[in-house]
């Protein structure tokens, strides 16, 4: 495979489906036809673990993977790196089908092109924070000066400096995932793998583990797949969410098109408690101005939430705010009055939205 820049690298998965069982290629067939879960298993005992998942992830972004346990996140992200064998359907890194590599093409792209953060750590107990930071790059090869070169930086960069020989044990849980992340980002794969990182470690640690992944991303620009069940940890961690059901996609877009638009009741379900104001952007809400208007109030950038909006507000003489595409160029303004509302009313307004889409089909 050609060495390209990691900001070259996407990940898109077409007509996926898993099948478990021993006869799994012959069941595609009845999947396709619409048998169900449940049917399959009772009629055939085979266990249908995906169904024909189709999702575009772009490069040097996260995208997060939701869904409830037993819906099949978990088994969808071990097909990106082959970890599990689909039944059918592609899975393209770079343009290059994973499916079809030979298992050297596919060992290759294991060590270089993909690093895995898991949830419960997997770390070597008998190897301190040091020595299971390098491993990867033991595994490549490198000479061993490289390796420490490279895995002090990313030791220091998750704030474990001064810890390197340390041993797992000697760690606190938020302490230990830190040295899976390190490890994973030493590697310098251009994907970066996440299944349930987060999800063993108590909440302010989870906190303070989402902001420190979220500003290395920021540096770094990977293309990362993160699996969670949690609502809160996907709408503040992806740049896309794809919600998955018994083995389909539900719904997948960016935070604003989940939290506004719930696709169904089940994605409803998800979103009723989510606190709005720090999902839901200004523009969502704004009034458009025309293209010579000038805006009244101080300037509020586009992308910032209402939560932004209404601190900003707090701070400055006035009810409104205009709205500035990145340019700088005004694009709408907001007011207090229509922040408040949307806090209330957004909510209905999609309820409202799908029981009318219901009454109509």
């Amino acid at each position: 495979m050609a060495k390209e820049s990691a900001n070259r690298y996407g990940i898109e998965i077409r007509n996926l489906s898993k099948i478990f069982g021993p006869d799994a290629a012959a069941m595609v067939p009845l999947v396709e036809q619409g048998m169900s879960k449940a049917e399959l298993n009772e009629r055939h005992g085979h266990v249908l673990g995906l169904r024909n998942i189709n999702i575009a992830m772009p490069a040097g972004s996260i995208q997060v993977i939701m869904g409830l346990s037993g819906s099949g996140k978990s088994t969808l992200i071990r097909h990106i790196n082959r970890l599990v064998d689909p039944t059918a359907g592609e899975i393209l890194v770079g343009g290059e089908d994973v499916v079809k590599m030979t298992p050297k093409e596919l060992r290759a792209f294991r060590r270089h092109k993909t690093a895995m953060v898991f949830q419960k750590f997997a770390l070597l107990p008998h190897r301190n924070v040091l020595e299971n930071t390098v491993y990867g790059l033991e595994m490549q090869g490198l000479p061993r000066d490289r390796q420490v070169e490279a895995a002090m930086r990313w030791i220091t960069r998750v704030g474990l400096s001064g810890f390197q020989k340390h041993y797992p044990n000697q760690l606190s849980g938020g302490m230990q995932q830190r040295v899976g992340l390190a490890r994973a980002l030493t590697n310098d794969a251009p994907i970066l793998l996440m299944d349930e990182a987060f999800s063993a470690l108590d909440p302010l640690i989870r906190t303070d583990m989402q902001t420190v992944l979220l500003d290395i991303q920021n540096e770094i620009k990977k293309t990362i797949v993160f699996i969670t069940h949690d609502l809160d940890e996907a709408l503040r961690l992806g740049d896309r969410i794809a919600i998955l059901r018994d083995g389909e996609v539900v719904q997948q877009g960016t935070s604003q098109d989940i939290v506004l638009r719930p696709a169904d009741d089940y994605v409803a379900n998800f979103v009723k408690e989510v606190n709005r104001a720090r999902v839901i952007q200004v523009e969502a809400v704004m009034a458009p101005l025309s293209p010579d208007a000038a805006g009244h109030g101080p300037a509020i950038a586009a992308g910032a939430t209402i939560e932004e909006a209404m601190r900003l507000l707090a701070s400055a003489a006035g009810d409104s705010l205009t709205v500035t595409e990145p340019s700088g160029k005004p694009s709408g303004t907001v007011t207090l009055r229509q922040l408040a509302e949307a806090m209330v009313n957004l909510q209905d307004t999609s309820d409202g939205q799908r029981g009318h889409a219901a009454a109509e089909s």
